[in-house]
């Protein structure tokens, strides 16, 4: 009788630490960090394009050279702000580093309105092949916060749901995690006149 009670207890207890998401859980966190190292990755791309298309420009635009600086000055802040896994639940890091790719990405605006201004640069291949390659990098930079964004939402709804936030609140201890948000101003319609 011993040994029925003792097997439908293991029973029990499997089934109960089977069904309280620690393993879910371990591994939502992980997703939230490698879509954060995804959003990493992509912005280091852009910023290693960024050098190059600056050379080129200059090239073109010697006289442009308040412009360039603020490219450079640009990239050179947002490749300086750093977020580890650890401060992607602090609400103000994550504003920090948006604020620095923010300034990187009106920088690079600036700069593409000066390319206006020269039509042998428009039409150079080594000119055109960077503008494209760094409009795939943007690309790439919104659907990599697009991702990351998605872990943290399911990150976010496993902490606190039934039961696995039992075994967060008792055991884990697993911050929410910070959502990549839009640059203030994004939600106005941007003026375009010719």
């Amino acid at each position: 009788m011993k040994r029925i009670v003792l097997l439908v207890l293991v029973v029990l207890v499997s089934m109960v630490l089977s069904g309280c998401g620690y393993n879910t859980l371990q591994t939502k966190e992980e997703g939230v960090f490698k879509a954060w190292a995804d959003v990493e990755s992509t912005l280091q791309r852009r910023a290693d394009l960024i050098p190059n298309l600056v050379e080129t420009v200059k090239g073109y635009a010697k006289h442009e050279q308040e412009t360039l600086q603020g490219v450079i000055e640009a990239r050179a802040k947002a490749s300086s702000v750093q977020i580890s896994p650890a401060d992607l639940s602090n609400p103000a890091a994550m504003q920090q580093l948006q604020e620095a790719q923010g300034g990187l990405s009106s920088a690079l605006s600036r700069l593409l309105l000066v390319v206006e201004r020269y039509p042998d640069l428009k039409a150079n291949q080594n000119f055109l092949d960077l503008q494209s390659q760094l409009e795939g990098t943007e690309n790439r930079i919104n659907v990599a916060r697009q991702r990351y964004n998605e872990a943290v939402s399911g990150f976010n709804g496993s902490i606190r749901r039934f039961p696995a936030n039992l075994t967060n609140n008792f055991i884990l201890h697993l911050e929410r995690k910070e959502y990549f948000k839009a640059e203030e101003g994004a939600k106005e319609v941007p003026k375009v006149s010719f």
